[in-house]
């Protein structure tokens, strides 16, 4: 596959890196002795590390807020009021539409504004429409605010063409340093940089593979200069993580401290930032507290200590996806599904037998009580644990919501279906190909069905249309697990697999194609990409009235980004994300 060498040498191929293996992961034998790929030898039973947190947040009594919270949503309230006004721009130039939706939106407040920038975002497109190359006035030459308004109208869904660049290239089509005053801002080339991860596949968009490789050139030569903060931070985090790519409450968490040091931030803004953030985090805790304690009954019930607990990284993860107040019930409801599903992946993986699987697989197909006897006296609890938390997400739903209830349950009986494949699969010895690879695991990590459950806790613009379209699987759906999948894979090449495990894509690629690791993970990068690409057109073609699910899997995508940084898995391995995992919840925020 024909990628950029920027994507693959930085923002994707980094996850490629060796990394020693972690200690998340312990071997149980007389010695806990490993082979030297990392699996457990011949005769072991493996077991994860407990818990980086244990009861922590059951426990945790958060500091005295400096002001109650009534009355920061109060003051919240007014200045939200003084925001709106700001939406006025008398000038008739959209930089300051581009600015302000910008900032809005990486502060976390977007949610509070919804009308207002979907305005902002309209008249700014049509500016372009009716003056193709001009963002208005002066800032038709200036190289940032044509690259951030790209990037706005494209992450919004709106076609914009990569010819708003040509001004800024030189005769044979390359960006030139000449042609572009204060280039040396690195706001300018994070900006432009920012804006070359909105590319979409083929040959269209080749000037951003271009954009990419002189953004990126720059900011590391910088990086490796003398950078001021807040720069040398927000360069370090995105060639990282771009921004289209970044778990959007992370960058918040950091761009509200970072956007105080500008100097020429609002003050009622940032304000307005720091309470939204503050009440944001009691919500949280509030929820991260009442998952802890519910998660600890279901773990200590169901009693299957081979399985993984990890529920404080599992709300982690659900806070990257929707960290909204108002979705507050898809994320409780996506936590709690995480977490038994989690539980019936590693007793596929790493306990039951193939009888057994068998058993638990044909039970979730009868999905009623009456299919417990056929089960192992081990997996009955969870089987009982599973059907009654699906009837309470039932009970949490409106009326005119039950019918939700029939595509999450479908697609969690699947789920249990594509781990009785890989489970046939490893018993069998089979080898599968990597297209075959690709097909069911992309299915099996999970995000289809967990894409649904979030859904399900949605108000009223999840739609029974919006339900059966992300149920048929679409490009984007299988686009943004495929995503998650190759980032899994990957990782498990790097870290290691359980003994039970299929071979990784990374080992059935090098099988098949005859290739080293280091050239196979190249090339499942350089796939990552093209999927990044294959969700950036489906976002930008698609209806308007779909773009919940595409939004939710995009945010889905994002959080993988995150978890499997440089092949780490922040999920197995809770240490890897534990210092996010403070700074998220833990960290201080000023008022």
């Amino acid at each position: 596959m024909d990628v950029p060498s920027f994507f693959i040498d930085g923002s994707i191929y980094t996850y490629g890196v060796t990394l020693s293996p972690p200690a998340g992961r312990r071997r149980l034998g007389a010695s806990g002795s490993t082979s030297a790929g990392g699996a457990p030898l011949a005769g072991e039973e493996e077991e994860f590390a407990p818990s980086e947190w244990g009861d922590y947040f059951i426990t945790y009594d958060p500091p005295l807020a400096q002001r109650s919270e009534e009355w920061m949503r109060d003051r919240a309230e007014e200045l939200k009021q003084r925001v709106r006004k700001m939406f006025v721009f008398e000038d008739g130039s959209v930089a300051g539409a581009v600015a302000l939706v910008d900032t809005l939106e990486r502060l976390g407040l977007d949610s509070h504004f919804r009308e207002e920038i979907t305005a902002a975002i309209t008249r700014i497109h049509l500016v372009g429409l009716e003056c193709p190359g001009f963002v208005g006035g002066s800032d038709a030459h200036d190289l940032g605010v044509t690259a951030t308004r790209f990037r706005l109208l494209r992450q919004h869904g709106l076609w914009v063409s990569t010819d708003v660049f040509d001004r800024f290239r030189d005769g044979d089509g390359n960006f030139n340093a000449s042609l572009s005053s204060n280039i040396d801002d690195p706001r300018i080339l994070l900006s432009l940089y920012n804006a070359a991860h909105m590319a979409v596949p083929g040959d269209v968009d080749a000037v951003l593979d271009n954009a990419g490789v002189f953004a990126r050139r720059h900011l590391e030569a910088m990086a490796r200069g003398e950078l001021r903060s807040p720069a040398a931070e927000q360069v370090a985090r995105a060639l990282d993580h771009p921004l289209p790519r970044f778990t959007g409450l992370l960058e918040t968490m950091r761009y509200v401290a970072e956007y105080a040091q500008e100097v020429t931030h609002d003050g009622t803004i940032l304000e307005l930032a720091r309470l939204n953030s503050n009440l944001m985090r009691c919500l949280h805790l509030r929820e991260l507290k009442a998952l802890s304690i519910w998660w600890r009954d279901l773990y200590d019930t169901v009693n299957l200590r081979y399985a993984r607990d990890r529920m404080v990284e599992i709300y982690f993860w659900s806070c990257g996806m929707i960290p909204e107040e108002e979705f507050s019930r898809a994320r409780l409801m996506f936590a709690k599904t995480f977490g038994l599903v989690s539980i019936l992946d590693d007793t596929y993986d790493v306990h039951a037998t193939a009888e057994e699987c068998l058993s638990l697989t044909q039970a979730m197909q009868r999905w009623d009580e009456s299919a417990v006897p056929v089960l192992p006296e081990y997996l009955r609890v969870l089987y009982i644990k599973t059907l009654s938390t699906f009837k309470e997400f039932e009970d949490l739903l409106e009326p005119h919501e039950k019918y939700r209830m029939s595509y999450a349950k479908k697609a969690y009986q699947l789920q249990a279906e594509y781990y009785m494949q890989e489970a046939q699969w490893s018993s069998d010895k089979y080898r599968p190909s990597f297209k075959e690879h690709e097909e069911l695991c992309g299915k099996s990590c999970g995000l289809i069905m967990l894409n649904l459950v979030a859904l399900m806790g949605y108000g009223a613009s999840a739609t029974k249309e919006l339900f059966e379209w992300a149920f048929a699987i679409p490009d984007v759906v299988r686009a943004g697990t495929q995503i998650g999948r190759f980032l899994n894979d990957i990782s498990s090449y790097k870290l290691g697999k359980n003994k039970k495990d299929l071979p990784s894509g990374v080992e059935c690629y090098m099988m098949e194609k005859g290739v080293t690791g280091e050239e196979a993970v190249a090339a499942i990068a350089a796939m990552t990409e093209d999927r990044w690409r294959t969700m950036n057109k489906a976002c930008i073609e698609m209806d308007r009235a779909l773009l919940p699910v595409a939004q939710l899997v995009a945010n889905i995508a994002r959080s993988n980004e995150v978890i499997y940084l440089h092949g780490r898995d922040g999920y197995t391995f809770g240490s890897h994300v534990k210092d996010l995992v403070t700074e998220l919840f833990l960290d201080p925020i000023p008022l």
